[in-house]
């Protein structure tokens, strides 16, 4: 009785369920509880764990119940927004990819997608699309800085995403931050996840590099470690999928930003935001469900010249050639 009393408190630390959810098993708690005092002796009790598993199925439900107290219908006007900082370029895949992006956020409610461009100039098929679906939006013109371009490893989207956040830091007083890649796949799921975020929130990230899954560790519900393909020094070996911030919590680190250090982006954002691993709202399910993967497209190189010749003069193609990377 004393041992399936534990593991029944350790399953409950790990609990993450609807509030009916949560009561009942509440009740199930109390009764197995007064079972336990009722027909076995003290000694043959660890106390000691026993209150250990109390106390951590304590913290879970407190924050499950708040949780799901707390959340709005969908339809809610009310409903914490998503600031969602997308980072892209121009490049042959960038409108397909940012078109198959939005298909999803269509069925996101309340977010604002920031696409932030690594352009000096206006990409007005990017503009066009995003007025036609509608989607909330914000488009920023956010150009790597000159001195790292001559880099031979380039920190890729940092300025994009330091031009999100200071966007989110003007416009925004509440809701959550998350940085989503135009090229990776995700479960809408993950948006009802992170969107009640209080401080930084993390959950798995499928197909990262050869280790296939890049997330928070956990034992017993309680972390325990990384698991990434490369751990290196960073003390969040994360990927940039991988996480999501409160709007009130980055307000208060004003100092939070990315560095321009490849391979170490998400660790210097993370290191800045002065939270430690313990404090980490850990998400999907206690880190048991995957609802974002790391996806890549196959690079396409500049189309050849082919469209350009006489013989399409005065026909649709010449309106196409405008839409398509031609080689020079």
């Amino acid at each position: 009785m004393p041992a399936l009393l534990l593991q029944f408190l350790r399953q409950g630390a790990l609990l993450r369920g609807s509030t009916v959810q949560t009561l009942v098993y509440a009740v199930m708690l109390l009764v197995m509880l007064l079972l336990l005092y009722r027909y076995t002796e003290p000694t043959q009790v660890n106390h000691l764990q026993c209150l250990t598993a109390i106390e951590e199925l304590k913290v879970s439900l407190t924050r499950t119940v708040k949780e799901e107290l707390g959340r709005k219908s969908p339809q809610d006007p009310k409903l914490p927004t998503i600031y969602i900082i997308t980072p892209t370029y121009r490049r042959p895949e960038q409108m397909p990819e940012l078109i198959r992006f939005a298909q999803t956020l269509m069925n996101v409610p309340n977010i604002h997608w920031i696409v932030a461009d690594d352009a000096n100039t206006t990409n007005y098929d990017v503009v066009d699309y995003l007025t036609y679906s509608s989607i909330p939006h914000t488009y920023l013109l956010t150009p790597m800085p000159e001195k790292y371009k001559q880099l031979s490893i380039k920190p890729k989207g940092v300025a994009n995403r330091n031009g999100g956040l200071m966007w989110v830091r003007e416009h925004a007083t509440s809701g959550v931050v998350y940085f989503a890649d135009d090229d990776n796949t995700y479960d809408i799921r993950l948006f009802q996840e992170i969107r009640y975020t209080e401080r930084v929130s993390m959950f798995p990230v499928g197909l990262v590099t050869k280790a296939g899954l890049s997330s928070p560790v956990l034992k017993n519900g309680k972390f325990h470690g990384w698991y990434d393909g490369w751990i290196a020094k960073r003390k969040f070996p994360v990927d940039m999928a991988g996480f999501a911030v409160s709007v009130q919590y980055l307000l208060k680190m004003q100092n939070a930003e990315m560095p321009y250090k490849a391979g170490y982006e998400e660790d210097g954002f993370l290191r800045s935001l002065k939270i430690e691993p313990e404090e980490i709202e850990f998400k999907a399910d206690k880190c048991t469900k995957i609802y974002v993967w790391h996806t890549q497209t196959k690079k396409n190189g500049p189309s050849q010249r082919t469209i350009l010749q006489s013989k399409y003069n005065g026909t649709n193609l010449r309106i196409l050639e405008k839409k398509m990377m031609i080689e020079s």
